[in-house]
């Protein structure tokens, strides 16, 4: 059992398992519908996005410095009590089953799902 972090909107890979989507908004032009058909995402977790104020900073992000304290808060916003609540459940799910975690950002180094791989693996979380 375990996680993979993807690319959301890329192809399913097999034994892929449930897409979680930890982003802060749906995709735009895309019917609620079609969300897991069009590989987007089968749940919407946006409670492990960054904060629509974070956000911001991490879509400026160019060099870096900014890529580093993007990721310093990003981490603290983690790090609330009801954050590290969830992803100590998706550390205990990659125990039991497959699924993934994902955002829409191409370049996974600039994202913050490459910091949310960080957090779930310094919590245990097997990753495929």
């Amino acid at each position: 059992m375990s996680i993979l972090v993807v690319r959301l909107g890329s192809p399913r890979l097999e034994g892929e398992g449930l897409r979680i989507g930890t982003v802060r908004r749906p995709p735009r032009g895309v019917p609620k519908a079609e969300f897991a058909t069009r590989n987007y995402y089968d749940v919407w977790l946006p409670d492990l996005a960054p904060s629509e104020e974070l956000l911001k900073l991490g879509q400026a992000v160019d060099e870096e410095m900014r890529w580093r304290t993007f990721a310093r808060k990003y981490r603290a916003e983690m790090n609330r009590p009801e954050k590290r609540r969830l992803l100590d459940l998706l550390v205990a799910m990659s125990r039991q089953t497959n699924f993934s975690v994902g955002c829409y950002c191409a370049d996974e180094s600039r994202c913050h799902r490459s910091l949310l791989r960080e957090l779930l693996a310094e919590r245990g979380a097997l990753f495929a």
